[in-house]
């Protein structure tokens, strides 16, 4: 028997602080007493002066990219997290058919694996087999999906190619998977029709997955873009996640508040739609990204055959030089393999252009080239404004977008890594007053965990799973800067999972108890 005592209960609800005492026997909360409730024989935990929650459950991860080589997640337990969800923006691990291809196309993920598996369920062993220090909850990736079935291809899929996708997914579901993920701005997912996605979303819907959406466009077509995504749910009967909610671009600014008209509409008409968002005005994501749609038609390969054709490149540039959107001040490198550029971490593409004495559009194509595409950036193209908007809404969930869980390592890898849920806690909520704790703690816990039907998760009463957070809130704060990355948070003081202490007075305790979650 574990007893918590001393500190204000805020149950993930969104109810006030109460003191209480916190009884956990096994994996599992078996009450929640009185403060002054003596306990014999148990092993106390001093939370005085401390929030006692539930553990933090991260709706946008790609951790299944990084947890077999980082099974101790301690960037997480340093914020509070016990549970992440991941396959997000429409990439994932599996299926695999063909495995240079799926290495190539997720190689700006910087992926840390031995690549043993071919399946959800083949992941899911090999990811546990040493355990784990939090819990993952897995979805498919449409891409993947693609890529397995059609390899790079710019078209559509014929009717027998849709229909092994559909299989696929619905043997991801089988398997555990908690739903299906689009990332609509990468390739080949970019290539998918609204018909294409919509189908998916039908046999996601058949099968009781969430579906995520990366949407197709998240700036002057935002708009346009959820209705893509909204009438794929009502049509499919799909539960619908919109990832990371935004207007990128600083003529976009403001478009938010449309956007949140829009899905509280569809909402009212019976969608069952809910949002989520990182705090920080800057987004991290592939260089290829920025790229047009036909250049990465046939894969990364593809790509680089084309950087290498003359006419292909001169092509390319030109489509570069047109797009007003590039902003290469804002354009950050982020993480890049050994090669000519590793030494432009951090810096900028306008800055790596005045150096090598190119524009913009050439300087970009030489990084991809000499790092063979697998490049991420953060880019720095959102308002603080919109972050305040959309955060004030009640449907709105805070999630990471973030994948690096080891506390040390190397490139200029976005702060929302190490700081998402902190930053809320104590810039967001205890230094403006955005949210009030009970609510940012809704936000990070029951309404995340409902998304998934993790009925048993992400609130503090008997039954529940005792994944378990006690923080200070005066403390509580992100540390990790876009110029500083590699710091971890402070103010969190004590973490559970299934009952177990993974973190104690600050340090974690090397123990692994999570695993690998369906969904109900």
């Amino acid at each position: 028997m574990i007893a918590i005592t001393g500190g204000q209960v805020v149950d993930g609800t969104g109810t006030d602080a109460v003191p209480a005492t916190v009884l956990v026997d096994g994996e599992r909360i078996v009450d929640v007493v009185a403060p002054d409730t003596v306990v014999a024989d148990a092993d106390v935990i001093d939370a005085a002066g401390n929030i006692v929650a539930p553990g933090f459950v991260d709706l946008h991860s790609h951790a299944d990219f990084t947890a077999q080589t980082s099974p101790d997640a301690t960037t997480q337990l340093y914020q509070g997290v016990t549970t992440l969800v991941t396959g997000n923006c429409g990439w994932s691990p599996f299926p695999i058919t063909d495995l240079e291809q799926m290495k190539a196309g997720t190689a700006f993920l910087a992926p840390e694996h031995d690549w043993s598996w071919r399946d959800t369920g083949g992941f899911a062993e090999a990811v546990g087999r040493d355990g784990l220090a939090v819990n993952l909850a897995l979805q498919v990736g449409h891409s993947s999906l693609r890529l397995a079935v059609m390899g790079g291809a710019e078209r559509a899929p014929s009717a027998d190619e849709l229909r092994q996708m559909q299989d696929l997914l619905r043997e991801a579901a089988d398997q555990g998977a908690v739903g299906f993920s689009t990332g609509l701005i990468y390739a080949p997912g970019t290539f998918a029709s609204e018909e294409e996605v919509a189908a998916l979303v039908a046999t996601a819907g058949e099968c009781g997955l969430l579906y995520s959406t990366h949407i197709r466009n998240e700036g002057a077509q935002l708009l346009a873009s959820l209705d893509e995504a909204i009438s794929a749910a009502r049509a499919g009967g799909a539960r619908l996640e919109v990832s990371h909610l935004k207007a990128v671009g600083a003529a976009n600014h403001g478009l938010v508040t449309a956007a949140l008209e829009r899905l509280d509409q569809a909402r009212a008409d019976g969608v069952d739609v809910t949002w989520d968002v990182y705090p920080y005005t800057a987004s991290s994501t592939t260089l290829t990204a920025r790229l047009p749609t036909w250049a990465m038609a046939g894969g990364t390969a593809s790509l680089l055959a084309r950087l290498a054709d003359p006419a292909e490149r001169e092509r390319i540039a030109v489509a570069l030089r047109t797009d007003s959107g590039l902003a290469p001040e804002a354009v950050v490198i982020a993480s890049l393999p050994p090669g000519r550029y590793e030494d432009c971490r951090g810096r900028s593409l306008a800055e790596i252009a005045r150096r090598d004495d190119v524009d913009a559009a050439e300087a970009m194509l030489r990084i991809l080239e000499h790092h063979r595409a697998a490049v991420s950036v953060v880019n720095h193209a959102m308002s603080e404004d919109d972050v305040v908007t959309v955060l004030q809404h009640p449907c709105t969930s805070v999630a990471s977008d973030g994948w690096i869980l080891a506390a040390a390592g190397s490139g200029h890898p976005h702060p929302r890594n190490f700081g998402t849920f902190p930053r809320v806690l104590g810039r967001y909520t205890r230094d403006q007053g955005v949210l009030s704790l009970p609510e940012a703690i809704r936000r990070m816990t029951s309404l995340p965990a409902s998304r998934l039907g993790l009925g048993d998760r992400g609130v503090l009463t008997a039954g529940a799973i005792a994944d378990v957070v006690v923080l200070d809130p005066d403390r509580v704060a992100d540390r990790s800067t876009y110029d500083d990355p590699w710091q971890l948070s402070v103010g969190i003081e004590h973490v559970l999972v299934a009952g177990v202490p993974v973190l104690a007075d600050g340090v974690p305790t090397g123990r692994r108890p999570g695993r690998v979650l369906s969904g109900s």
